[in-house]
Formats: C-alpha cells, sequence, structure tokens
C-alpha cells in the first residue's frame, strides 16, 4: 500500500447534530471520479483504528471516509462509557438509519468522488451499521462488508429487495454473533434477494481485526491470520463490486 497523499477532519451535519468525519484520498486521483468507501467505527466512536482504515481504502485507490455516529467529540474510553453511547442507537434503529444516510450524503458530495459508486465497510457496532446501510439501499451503494458485524435485523418495517452486494467476515467463535445468529442473518439476506457472501474463520472471536483487542473474557481476541484473510477479502471484493 501507498501513503494516501492528503487527509484531513471535516464536519457535516444530521439535523441539528454536528457530526465530524475523516476522510483520506488516494495518492493518484487521476481526472475521473472515484468510488468512495466509508469505515463506520466499533462502539468506542470514530478512533484511530478507524481513521487507519480510511487511509487503507486511499492506499488502494478509493477516497476513505471514517464517518460519525455519536457526534463530534462524542468518544468513549472505557466499556462502560463505550455501551453508554452504542445502546441507544441499538435501540432505535431509525435514527441510525437516518444518522448513517447523513454520512452517505456527505460522503456523495466529496470533491472528487463518484456518488454513483459507493461503498461502506464497518467493525463490530460499525458492520451492524454497514448491514443496515445496506438494508435502507442507500443512495449509490454498490457493496456493504461487515467485520466481525452484529445481525441483529432492525425491524423497519418490510425489507425491500437489498440492491448493494454484501459481504460478511465473520468469527464461528464470537460470542457475539453464533453461529445460530449468522445463519438467521444469511437466511434474512436470501428472503431480501441480496448477493451476499459470508466468510466465517475458525478458531476466531469478536473483534480479530483490532491489533488491541485482547479481553479473552468478553471473547475479544485480535487474531493476526484472520485478519489478514479478511481484509484481502474485502479488497477483492470492493474490487468487484466498485
Amino acid at each position: 500500500m501507498t501513503t494516501a497523499y492528503a487527509s484531513s477532519s471535516f464536519s457535516y451535519a444530521d439535523g441539528s447534530t454536528e457530526l465530524e468525519a475523516f476522510v483520506a484520498y488516494p495518492s493518484s486521483p487521476g481526472a475521473s471520479p472515484v468510488p468512495v468507501v466509508l469505515v463506520a467505527h466499533a462502539w468506542a466512536g470514530q478512533d484511530a483504528f478507524a481513521r487507519a482504515q480510511a487511509e487503507r481504502l486511499a492506499s488502494l485507490g478509493y477516497i476513505g471516509m471514517a464517518l460519525d455516529v455519536y457526534g463530534k467529540g462524542r468518544r468513549g474510553s472505557n466499556n462502560d462509557e463505550n455501551s453508554a453511547l452504542m445502546t441507544p442507537w441499538m435501540k432505535d434503529r431509525a435514527a441510525l438509519r437516518t444518522r448513517l444516510l447523513a454520512a452517505v450524503t456527505a460522503a456523495r458530495a466529496l470533491n472528487g468522488a463518484d456518488p454513483t459508486r459507493v461503498g461502506v465497510i464497518g467493525f463490530c457496532f460499525g458492520g451492524l451499521c454497514a448491514l443496515d446501510l445496506a438494508r435502507a439501499n442507500a443512495p449509490g451503494l454498490k457493496a456493504a462488508v461487515a467485520f466481525h458485524g452484529l445481525f441483529f435485523p432492525p425491524h423497519l418495517g418490510e425489507q425491500a429487495p437489498i440492491e448493494a452486494r454484501i459481504l460478511a467476515l465473520h468469527g464461528y467463535d464470537d460470542p457475539l454473533a453464533k453461529p445460530e445468529l449468522m445463519v438467521s442473518f444469511m437466511n434474512e439476506l436470501t428472503a431480501a434477494q441480496a448477493d451476499w457472501q459470508v466468510h466465517a474463520y475458525g478458531g476466531t472471536r469478536h473483534a480479530f481485526t483490532n491489533p488491541e483487542a485482547n479481553d479473552a473474557g468478553n471473547g475479544l481476541v485480535f487474531r493476526q491470520q484472520s485478519a489478514s484473510r479478511a481484509f484481502q477479502a474485502m479488497e477483492n471484493f470492493l474490487r468487484e463490486a466498485l
């Protein structure tokens, strides 16, 4: 990968709430618009890991944008704070959808972005966010990738056929999304006529892509082998879909 030539933070809004995104641009953007790929953060809020993924995407030739669900400056520093930030959004998936669609609107308006070729990747809670954008048929969305995502459906009425392609990269031993939930999720996507893939990695638990995940008691464990495979799968998938 090469280094992104430019990155910066910028404000956007959902109603009266100010949100702060981080955007990274490819080193050689060229004259034509390029796809933009959002990064949906885990339960602590937009952090260094999410921003690093935006830069990873820029190194692959996309505009990478780390979105913000919680609001500018709202971040968690421990499990209790993280849970307090995430839980209201898990309980109100309609509000979450609106918040996520605001990020898509901001991403599609970025300088040099192709508004007809939008992707999203997400981690943990952010994986659920990525899947919710696919369920919403967000404008321009062509690809959604969930890394160790949560599979709970939003229950927002009848699901229209899902237009974006979906890839879920999942630890088979993830205690937050056990195999039966994974199967239920696959059945949901099948009923929605989605073009979907699920890659399940053996011996792999939750948060397996994050080198700082070291809470075995709660099932959060980094696993380099699975992370490498998952990121390669993401690259292949985005190349095909975008």
